[in-house]
Formats: structure tokens, C-alpha cells, sequence
């Protein structure tokens, strides 16, 4: 289950403290490490005295949350996030979404952006007006059938598990596709997750005209997390995301984690 060790890209505005928030729940539910980054410019010595100073805010935040703060040296925050990720063995990146977009939804940044299409660990990002409410209280996974949904079901399947929340399955009918062959699909996903952890996991078909509208139909309580696998498209072991599953993403009001491809 990803959360043994995360990484938080921490900007010093409404996005990083999100993402800050976001993290120290994760690490609280799994008991795993939680690593705080500010990523700088090369050869910029006052930029790296900035992020100090950023890194002072973030434990001013965290308070008695148990963390390691890091500065980091990189041409770019997201490639500075990656790198850093592998070095330091951390299996999930968080980050915010930039101020300015809508609250309660995900709006994708530089950052961000970067590292759904390139991250080799798994990616999470906090909606704008994140409030933790404490240990996830469902989690739900994006499917469409293939093989990296499927292999997805498995791994959502086994943290749900360890947890002791329920599992979901929803799948997207914009209208463009035959509705019971997408209902055999969440069907035999169904079966995937009994027959791999014994959990019984719910299934919804989510209807509507484009993703926003279908997305705005299913009920998302308090503490729902929702999954998304990487596209065929990704490289192994990478996160990439598809232009619907991107669209999943922006009409998102929970937080969503996207796993690289042949996340094990």
C-alpha cells in the first residue's frame, strides 16, 4: 500500500498547505514517513534561502507531526520532486492545487503536471480547500478495463483491506458506449477484488453527458479517496494520464491518487 514513506512539495500558499494537510493525514492512517520539500533553481543562493524559510512555515503548520524537511536543488519542481522521491526510496508524491481555481476541485499546475506525465512514483493531489477529516473513509477506484485497471483493482482491493474501509468501483457512461457491456466490465472487476482479498466491492456507473456531469451525479462523503490507474500510454514503471482521466481529475471534490504503471 503506497504511504510508507511520502513526499509533500510544499509551496508557501493556500496549494502547499493543502498538500501539506494531505500528506500528514496519509503518513497518520499508515504510520509511515513523511518527508517536506521545497524545490529551488539552480545556482540561485537566494531562492535557497527562501526555501528554507518556506520549510520554517511548514513545520510552524505541522506542528508536532513528526517530519524531515528537505531543500531541494532542481531545473524544475516536478523533476526536482522526482528525483527526490527515488533517492530517498519514498513511494507517493503530494502536491497542491495552485491557487485560483475553484475551490473544493483540483486544478493542475507546472508541478503537478509534470509528474502525471513522467513521476515514477505514485502521484496525489489535494483539492484547493483541502480539510482532512481523518482516516479515508472509502476508497474508489476510476476503472476502465484494461490491464493496468485491472491490475489497480488488486492493489485498491488490498489497501482497502488494510484499512478496514469499504471499497468502490465506478466506471464513466458519457453516452458513447454500450452501457451493459460497461456493466459486464465493473462486474468482473467485482470478482477480480473477491477473488484476490475476499472484499465485496460496491459498483456504480457514473452517467452523463460529459465527465464533469457524470462525476457531479455520484455521492463523494467526507474522506473518500479516489484512484485512478495510468493510461495505456505510460512508459513502465510511470505515471501517465489520459485526456479523460484528466478530466477525472479537474472535476474531482476528494483527493486522487494516480498509480504509475506496474505499480507493485
Amino acid at each position: 500500500m503506497i504511504g510508507e514513506h511520502v513526499v509533500v512539495g510544499y509551496t508557501h500558499d493556500s496549494g502547499g498547505r493543502d498538500a501539506l494537510a494531505l500528506g500528514a493525514a496519509i503518513t497518520g492512517v499508515t504510520g509511515g514517513e513523511l518527508t517536506v520539500a521545497t524545490v529551488y533553481p539552480q545556482e540561485s543562493a537566494g531562492r535557497a534561502v527562501e526555501a528554507q524559510a518556506n520549510l520554517a512555515h511548514a513545520a510552524e503548520h505541522l506542528g508536532e507531526v513528526p517530519a524531515q524537511y528537505l531543500a531541494f536543488e532542481s531545473r524544475g519542481s516536478g523533476r526536482g520532486l522526482s528525483v527526490l522521491a527515488s533517492r530517498i526510496r519514498a513511494d507517493l508524491i503530494v502536491v497542491g492545487s495552485p491557487p485560483g481555481g475553484p475551490r473544493g476541485r483540483i486544478a493542475i499546475g507546472s508541478t503537478a503536471d509534470h509528474l502525471l506525465h513522467l513521476s515514477p512514483e505514485a502521484v496525489m493531489i489535494a483539492p484547493l480547500g483541502y480539510e482532512p477529516v481523518g482516516a479515508p473513509a472509502r476508497l474508489t477506484l476510476a476503472y476502465v478495463r484494461r490491464p493496468q485497471a485491472d491490475e489497480a483493482v488488486e492493489r485498491v482491493a488490498q489497501a482497502a483491506l488494510r484499512l478496514g474501509v469499504p471499497m468502490r468501483l465506478i466506471t464513466l457512461d458519457l453516452r458513447t458506449e454500450d452501457s451493459g457491456r460497461l456493466r459486464d466490465d465493473l462486474a468482473l472487476a467485482v470478482r477480480l477484488a473477491w477473488e484476490s482479498t475476499g472484499i465485496e466491492a460496491e459498483a456504480e456507473t457514473a452517467e452523463g453527458h460529459d465527465v464533469s456531469a457524470a462525476l457531479a451525479g455520484v455521492e463523494w462523503p467526507p474522506g473518500e479517496l479516489l484512484v485512478c490507474a495510468a493510461s495505456e500510454d505510460a512508459q513502465p514503471h510511470r505515471v501517465f494520464l489520459g485526456e479523460v482521466a484528466m478530466k477525472v481529475l479537474r472535476a474531482s471534490s476528494c483527493p486522487v491518487a494516480v498509480l504509475p504503471r506496474g505499480f507493485s
